[in-house]
C-alpha cells in the first residue's frame, strides 16, 4: 500500500503559512506501516489541482487530499475530487442537517455558503467523524496501473480531510489511518532510530557508514539516511519495515550497534536526547554540580540547560562576564589576553569557586565580525575544571556571529559530555 499527500492552500506556496500537516501525516503512515513517497502542495487552482490528483493517483494506491473543504468560494477540493473520479457533485441532506446542528449548539445560524461543504460527489462517503464543520471524504475509484505495478483497474481511493489541524488530526487517526490498513493486502510496521551525533561531518560520518549502508542496501533490512540540524548536531536515521514491531525493533536495535561501533563517541544520544539533558543525566549520576562562566556564549549554555525540567540539581548558576572587569574582578581570573587558555581555564576555576560548583565551564572568544585582542574571528576557547583540574581547548568557526556563538555552546557541552563519561570509566 502507498500513499502520498497533497496539500491545498495557494497561501502555503506563497510561504504565509508553513505546512506542518504534510509532516504529520507522513509520520502517522509511517507509524502505520504505509509507504509514502510523494508529498506535494497546490495552489487554489481546479486545473492544477486535478493534475495533481491525476498524476498522485498514477503512482500510489491512494491519496490523502488535505484542505479545501472549506465554506468560502476558493474552497474547491470537492469540484477537483469529483472531476478526477469523473462524477458530479450532491448534496448530502444528512450532512446539510449536521452542519445546522453545529450552528444551533453555538446559537448562530448557519450562513448559506456553508451549503456548499454539504456536496459529495456521487460513489463517495462521508467520514463519521465531523469535528467541525467540514466533513472528511472517502472516495473510492479505479484506474489504470499504479504503485508496484498494479494490474489495470485496480482500486484507488482518495481521501479529502480539513485543513485545520486538530480537525484533519481526528480524521486521519480515526477514520483515513483504518480505512488504509483495511485495504493493505499485506500489513507492515515502519519503524525509526536517530543516533545524535557531534564532532562529525556529514561526508565524514556517511563515509564511516559506507560499508553498514551498502550491506543494508544489498539486503533491504532498513535504511540510513543523514539530517544536519546545526547547533543540535548531525542526525543519523536509522528506518526498518517489517511484518512487526518485534522484527523491526530487532532490526534497528542491530543496526544501532553495528553504527555506534564506527562512530564512537561522537554519539552522545537517541531519538529525543539532546546534548543538555545527556549533559544534566551524566552530572546527576555523577552527583556532581556545575557551575559556568560564559563570555562569548552570552548565557547560551545555561539557557539550554535550563530549558531541562529539573536542571536545578545540577546548575548552580552562570556568570556572563562580557567585561574583562569582571573576568578579573568576579571571577578572579589573571589579567591575560581574554581570548587564551590561559582566561578560559581561570574563568572554568573561578566559576567553581564563585558559584560553589563542583565542576566550572567557561567559554571566551571572538564571536565577530571583527578580531578580539588579535583573536580571529569565530575563535572560541573552552575552560573546563573537573577534579581539581583545569584544561582548555580552541576551536574556531569560520561563520556568522550567531552560528559562532551556538556551535560554542554545543561544544562546550559535548567537551563536558566526553570528560564525564572518561571520569566513570
Amino acid at each position: 500500500m502507498q500513499c502520498e499527500v497533497v496539500a491545498v492552500g495557494t497561501e502555503l506556496l506563497l510561504g504565509q503559512i508553513v505546512d506542518t500537516n504534510s509532516s504529520w501525516i507522513g509520520e502517522q503512515l509511517a507509524l502505520a506501516g504505509i509507504d509514502s513517497h510523494f508529498q506535494t502542495k497546490v495552489g487554489d487552482n481546479l486545473a492544477r489541482m486535478t493534475a495533481a490528483l491525476e498524476q498522485a493517483l498514477d503512482r500510489s494506491d491512494a491519496v490523502i487530499v488535505c484542505g479545501g473543504l472549506g465554506p468560502t468560494p476558493d474552497d474547491i477540493t470537492r469540484e477537483a475530487i469529483a472531476a478526477v473520479m469523473g462524477v458530479e457533485l450532491h448534496r448530502d441532506d444528512a450532512v446539510v442537517e449536521r452542519i445546522r446542528a453545529m450552528f444551533y449548539r453555538r446559537d448562530r445560524e448557519m450562513p448559506a455558503n456553508n451549503l456548499q461543504q454539504a456536496d459529495v460527489p456521487e460513489g463517495a462517503r462521508v467520514m463519521d467523524v465531523q469535528p467541525g464543520t467540514a466533513p472528511g471524504l472517502i472516495c473510492p475509484l479505479r484506474r489504470g496501473a499504479g504503485a508496484a505495478g498494479a494490474a489495470d483497474g485496480a482500486a484507488r481511493v482518495i481521501y479529502a480531510v480539513p485543513g485545520v489541524p486538530w480537525e484533519m488530526k481526528r480524521m486521519v487517526s480515526e477514520c483515513v489511518l483504518p480505512d488504509l490498513q483495511s485495504r493493505a493486502v499485506q500489513r507492515h510496521v515502519i519503524r525509526s532510530r536517530t543516533l545524535r551525533t557531534w564532532g562529525h561531518s556529514e561526508s565524514g560520518l556517511a563515509e564511516l557508514l559506507e560499508p553498514e549502508m551498502r550491506r543494508l542496501d544489498a539486503t533491504g533490512a532498513a535504511t540510513i539516511a543523514f539530517l544536519a540540524s546545526g547547533m543540535e548536531g548531525l542526525k543519523v536515521r536509522i528506518t526498518a519495515k517489517a511484518p512487526d514491531d518485534e522484527t523491526a525493533l530487532g532490526v534497528l536495535s542491530a543496526v544501532e550497534s553495528r553504527a555506534r561501533a564506527v562512530i564512537g563517541e561522537a554519539v552522545f544520544g537517541t531519538d529525543d536526547d539532546t546534548m543538555e539533558s545527556v549533559v544534566l543525566d551524566l552530572m546527576r549520576s555523577g552527583g556532581l554540580t556545575l557551575g559556568l562562566a560564559e563570555s562569548v556564549t552570552g548565557g547560551l549554555i545555561s539557557a539550554r540547560l535550563t530549558e531541562v525540567p529539573g536542571a536545578s540539581d545540577v546548575l548552580r548558576g552562570a556568570v556572563v562576564p562580557y567585561d574583562r572587569a569582571v573576568k578579573t574582578g568576579v571571577l578572579g581570573a589573571p589579567d591575560v589576553y581574554a581570548v587564551s587558555s590561559e582566561m578560559a581555564q581561570a574563568m572554568a576555576a573561578g566559576a567553581c569557586r564563585v558559584l560553589g560548583a563542583d565542576v566550572g565551564l567557561s567559554t571566551t572568544g571572538a564571536a565577530g565580525p571583527e578580531s578580539h585582542e588579535g583573536a580571529e574571528p569565530g575563535t572560541v576557547w573552552i575552560g573546563l575544571h573537573l577534579d581539581g583540574e583545569g584544561e582548555a581547548v580552541r576551536v574556531r568557526f569560520n561563520m556568522a556571529r550567531v552560528m559562532v556563538r551556538q556551535l560554542g555552546t554545543i561544544t562546550a557541552l559535548n567537551l563536558l559530555r566526553t570528560r564525564l563519561l572518561a571520569r566513570e570509566g
